[in-house]
C-alpha cells in the first residue's frame, strides 16, 4: 500500500462538489467527528470500564485517514508532502529526538 493510490482512492470515493468551500467544510467537520470517534472509544475505555475496542479503532482511524487525506487533497498537498513537512518540522524541533528536557526547551510553539 502506498500513499498515492491511497489519495487515488479517497478521491473516487469523495463528494465531487466542484465548490471549494464545500469541501473544505465537509473535510473539516468530516475530519473533526472521526477524532470524535476515537476519543469516544478511548473515554469509552478509560471512564465507563470497556475494554477497548481495537477493531472499531481501527476503522475510525482509517476514517480520520480517509478525511485528513481529503483535506490535504483539497488543498493541494498530496499525503508525501503532509508527512514531509511533519518531518521536517520534528527534526528542527527535537534534532536529537524527543526529549522533557528538549521540549521545555524549544522555542517554536507551531
Amino acid at each position: 500500500m502506498d500513499f498515492e493510490f491511497y489519495e487515488t482512492d479517497v478521491m473516487r470515493t469523495s463528494n465531487p462538489d466542484k465548490n471549494l468551500e464545500n469541501r473544505r467544510c465537509l473535510a473539516v467537520i468530516g475530519l473533526s467527528g472521526e477524532v470524535g470517534e476515537v476519543a469516544e472509544l478511548y473515554k469509552k475505555a478509560l471512564f465507563h470500564g470497556k475494554t477497548l475496542d481495537k477493531e472499531a479503532l481501527l476503522k475510525e482511524l482509517g476514517d480520520v485517514l480517509w478525511y485528513l487525506t481529503y483535506y490535504a487533497n483539497t488543498e493541494g498537498f498530496t499525503m508525501s508532502e503532509v508527512a514531509q513537512a511533519n518531518i521536517d518540522k520534528r527534526l528542527k524541533r527535537y534534532p536529537e529526538g524527543f526529549s522533557i528536557e528538549a521540549s521545555a526547551e524549544r522555542k517554536d510553539e507551531k
